[in-house]
């Protein structure tokens, strides 16, 4: 639920979380010729504040033996502003920026080819990520030619048009195929974050294996037309809908071996799709909530906040604020109760603030007042009013093809604590008796090797997958597709 963090899961009083870094207290000369040696680049990535992804570019250069900067934050038509107050310690970097509102200050760790930590401005916390990259100025070595082809498609729905890329084998068809659903907010089709694209990973090994696949930007992104602002979940099952008519259309494919796979709120779409087609003929759900949004967003407060070093008085608060939210969102009344309990919330949290962050907050009146107005905005989302009442259970139980659910056992998103037991009570009920649950060791939401498994450990983490990941998905649905039958033997 891509997923921004990595997650776009709007209207959560999420406490502020700090991450807590290792400062080495010796530094030679040396070190510090390092350190700019390494920081020296251009790299790409995202200011993560309030819910919401503010993309960001930074180049560093080395002028007079200083290491001077500049960032664009292109959302803002703001380009080559100066950084200051450069400080690289190796493994770690401090910088400023000097805005409108206030000092913007990062505090970050390098970790090989990403930079991952704190972003604060006037009292707001949040943090930030960078990739380093490949600036556009410099020529970008093209990569050799997959051994198999690739095709960039338009596909119809509705009134919008997505545009994706068709991975299909170089071997005699007509082959299986898989469509891949991406998780909450606006992904791309590689469902790309931190420099991770675990698609196009997926896509990749499926494809050298002799197995089709197509995935797609969703709305408003890259290629594809639409926005995600107010889509719903029904919105987003009718574009997976769309591709599989546009997959049955195709004559490289076996109309009779279409399967889904979907990642987190892509999780929850598969199956509501698959309980209302008979063309799907597997699904493999990977780390998907298996109980209804409100649930999910309730647990991620608590975990989140307490790997933050939140207590249990501020957890307990944050939640009971979140059931608020929900009551009136339910019932479409006791909105401005609801926006002076945020309001009030907000302005305990200014209370907790030292000194000097407080001298930086300029107008901390208007600051209360737009922190309030984005929560009561997301709390009105058509989006968080489907999803939060939306219970993947009812439609699990509908179900009659195979399924293969992964859960990271270090997921912090979407635990499988939460959620194994009840997903699989469903498939129990279902018309399937061909599923099989996997917890794979030290997951994380994204699949990756990880150490606690907090959102805040994404950009520092390979991009890579766990060891097995790939065998697994693979194996499974090459297995399935070898069967003639949808309904197989249980492997529980």
């Amino acid at each position: 639920m891509k997923d921004k963090t990595p997650e776009k899961l709007e209207g959560i009083n999420m406490l502020n979380s700090k991450v807590i870094f290792i400062f080495l207290l010796l530094f030679s000369f040396s070190s510090k010729i390092f350190a700019q040696t390494q920081i020296i680049g251009h790299w790409e990535g995202a200011i993560i504040i309030m819910g919401s992804d503010l993309g960001i570019k930074i180049d560093f250069k080395e002028i007079d033996k200083e290491i001077k900067g500049t960032i664009d934050i292109p959302i803002q038509n703001a380009f080559g502003l100066p950084l200051i107050n450069i400080d690289t310690k190796i493994p770690m970097i401090h910088f400023d920026l000097q805005g409108g509102p206030g000092l913007a200050s990062f505090d970050g760790k390098i970790m090989s080819d990403s930079i991952v930590g704190d972003f604060s401005q006037a009292g707001m916390k949040g943090t930030f990520y960078l990739h380093k990259g490949i600036s556009s100025n410099t020529a970008v070595p093209p990569e050799p030619p997959p051994p198999y082809a690739e095709e960039e498609v338009k596909i119809e729905s509705g009134k919008i048009t997505l545009a994706g890329t068709l991975s299909v084998p170089n071997s005699a068809g007509p082959h299986p195929a898989v469509i891949m659903i991406t998780g909450s907010g606006a992904q791309n089709r590689d469902e790309e974050i931190f420099g991770f694209k675990p698609f196009k990973i997926i896509a990749d090994y499926l494809t050298r294996i002799g197995i089709a696949v197509l995935r797609c930007d969703d709305r408003g992104i890259g290629g594809s037309t639409g926005s995600m602002e107010n889509a719903t979940g029904e919105d987003l099952a009718k574009d997976v809908e769309s591709q599989l008519k546009y997959l049955l259309n195709r004559k490289e494919i076996d109309q009779k071996k279409i399967g889904l796979l979907g990642h987190s709120e892509g999780g929850i779409i598969a199956p509501f799709v698959a309980s209302r087609s008979k063309d799907i003929a597997f699904m493999v759900l990977v780390a998907a909530p298996s109980v209804s949004g409100d649930k999910i967003i309730l647990k991620q407060i608590e975990l989140l906040s307490r790997a933050g070093g939140a207590t249990d008085s501020d957890i307990n608060q944050a939640l009971e604020l979140q059931k608020q939210v929900y009551k009136v969102v339910r019932e479409n009344k006791g909105w401005d109760e609801l926006r002076t309990a945020i309001s009030n919330d907000a302005k305990e949290s200014l209370k907790k603030l030292s000194p000097e962050e407080l001298k930086s907050i300029s107008d901390p009146d208007k600051l209360i007042k737009t922190s309030t107005d984005a929560k009561i905005n997301g709390a009105k989302s058509e989006w968080f009013k489907y999803f939060i009442d939306f219970d993947p259970s009812k439609y699990l139980g509908k179900i009659n093809c195979p399924v293969l659910a992964l859960f990271g056992e270090l997921d912090m998103q979407v635990p499988p604590d939460l959620n194994k037991d009840p997903l699989e009570s469903a498939l129990k009920k279902s018309g399937t008796k061909d599923y099989s649950i996997n917890t794979l060791p030290k997951a994380n939401h994204l699949f990756q090797e990880a150490i606690t498994g907090n959102p805040s450990e994404y950009g520092s983490m390979k991009k890579q997958f766990v060891t097995g990941f790939l065998e697994k998905v693979a194996d499974w649905i090459k297995n399935r597709s070898a069967k003639n039958n949808k309904v197989n033997e249980s492997e529980n």
